[in-house]
């Protein structure tokens, strides 16, 4: 792997840039297409998502200041388009947010690409009863294994108050699995 310094310093140069594209897109689209997924939920949506995010930093990469790692800050993209992903497809299909995340949640069992057992589905439930920056913390801390530290340069939030969400969201899944 080229180091994260000298990726972007070819990303913003008119005559590597495209290779240093396509070496960043293969390095990253797998971490991203999986915390995109965890977001939306579909595998289709998240194709079109994981697209559109990769198109942005692309079109952005020349006002990437290195103030964060590079990931952190294609990570905040991903989170940004995925939000605003869902927001979109529940005003164009004129239901709530909550309506939609519940839809999203009954339509996994007829998802092909969701391979995941009983188990998984009901925390998958239990996962969209829960604010969307508590939802957040809790998948990049429990299914990406991210740190506190991490997580705060991608949410842009303190790590006081991601350790916060994170309890309370444990707290609330717990609650939810056991009555349910």
């Amino acid at each position: 792997m080229i180091a994260e310094e000298t990726l972007v310093q070819e990303l913003k140069q008119e005559e590597s840039r495209a290779q240093a594209f396509e070496v960043l897109v293969n390095a990253y689209k797998e971490r991203l297409y999986w915390h995109i997924r965890r977001i939306v939920l579909n595998h289709d949506d998240a194709d079109d998502v994981l697209q559109n995010t990769f198109i942005k930093v692309y079109k952005n990469i020349d006002n990437f200041k290195g103030e964060s790692k590079l990931y952190s800050w294609m990570y905040r993209i991903a989170t940004n388009e995925s939000l605003t992903f869902l927001k979109q497809k529940s005003k164009k299909i004129g239901i709530s947010d909550q309506e939609l995340k519940d839809r999203m949640v009954d339509n996994l069992q007829a998802d092909v690409y969701f391979e995941g057992s009983e188990i998984q589905l009901k925390l998958q439930k239990a996962l969209a009863t829960l604010p969307d920056k508590q939802k957040l913390v809790f998948t990049m801390k429990y299914y990406q294994e991210m740190k506190y530290s991490e997580i705060s340069e991608v949410l842009e939030t303190s790590e006081g108050a991601l350790k916060a969400s994170y309890h309370l969201a444990v707290k609330k899944i717990e609650t939810y699995l056991r009555d349910n």
